[in-house]
């Protein structure tokens, strides 16, 4: 297997396919999975000739399992590991939900021409718990009720979460894809538990406001407007507002985990992005 070494011993898995020449575009993962879930980009971008990356976030799929080191500094100082080994320049960083985040925390602090552009979908900036200066975010309530979920009973949670909000696979209308539920579940549950448990607080409490600010390549912000697990008014409009080179776009209906469901539509999305 591919790994980096991150500051504290870490080893950081990684997928690096594609032509060497190629454009890189680098995938990051959402909360609990790993780099397998941007199977579908991955073989629509390599076959567009670019040179594709992503990896495993510690704790999570095949990279190394520490007591410490989940949050997003940590996260953001794992990932310019992985770009200064692999020497990135002019790379597209694409991220999800709490890779997103990542995403936001790693390109505000980039080394100049490693960053092209960057992509948040269905991201978790600028910040998600609902505070005093965010009145329209998520009670902290809940995400104690996701941390309790997990230190009770991790399979079942992992198995509701895929069949419910994170697909939208409860609503009365959804085309329900067992394969996705399947994936989703063996995703999560082969990471470590006490990294999901610490990266809930990472992805919920995290204000990115500053790093999106801070940001000066273009950045094109996708949100589904059903999106249940990140609320869509919470997020990607107020994100996009932040940046100073940003774009909205928006997907009626869509829901959280829309790169999975309707990659026919993102996809090309995407592509066109980054061709632009």
């Amino acid at each position: 297997m591919s790994t980096v070494t991150a500051s504290d011993g870490t080893e950081i898995f990684y997928k690096d396919w594609g032509p060497r020449d190629g454009q890189p575009v680098v995938f990051h993962h959402g909360w609990p999975l790993s780099s397998d879930d941007w199977d579908s980009q991955l073989l629509y971008f390599l076959g567009q000739g670019f040179r594709v990356i992503a990896h495993d976030r510690r704790g999570h799929g095949r990279s190394g399992q520490p007591s410490g080191g989940h949050d997003m500094d940590t996260y953001a100082a794992d990932v310019a590991t992985l770009t200064d080994a692999l020497d990135l320049k002019d790379a597209v960083h694409i991220g999800h939900s709490t890779g997103g985040g990542e995403v936001a925390r790693y390109v505000a602090r980039a080394k100049p021409g490693r960053v092209a552009k960057a992509v948040l979908v269905s991201a978790v900036p600028p910040v998600m718990v609902k505070k005093e200066s965010n009145p329209e975010g998520t009670p902290i309530e809940v995400f104690d009720g996701f941390r309790a979920s997990l230190a009770a009973n991790r399979a079942q949670f992992y198995i509701e979460v895929a069949e419910g909000p994170f697909y939208g696979f409860n609503r009365p209308d959804a085309e329900v894809s067992q394969g996705l539920i399947d994936r989703w579940w063996a995703l999560g549950m082969a990471g470590a538990a006490n990294a999901h448990y610490e990266c809930i607080k990472a992805f919920s409490e995290t204000d990115f406001t500053e790093d999106l600010r801070q940001i000066e390549v273009p950045v094109l912000v996708m949100h589904g407007t059903d999106d249940q697990v990140v609320p869509y008014a919470d997020a990607g409009p107020k994100s996009a507002a932040l940046l100073p080179d940003g774009t909205l776009k928006s997907y009626e209906g869509f829901p959280h985990g829309m790169l999975s469901t309707r990659p026919e539509v993102l996809n090309p999305d995407l592509l066109a992005f980054i061709r632009s």
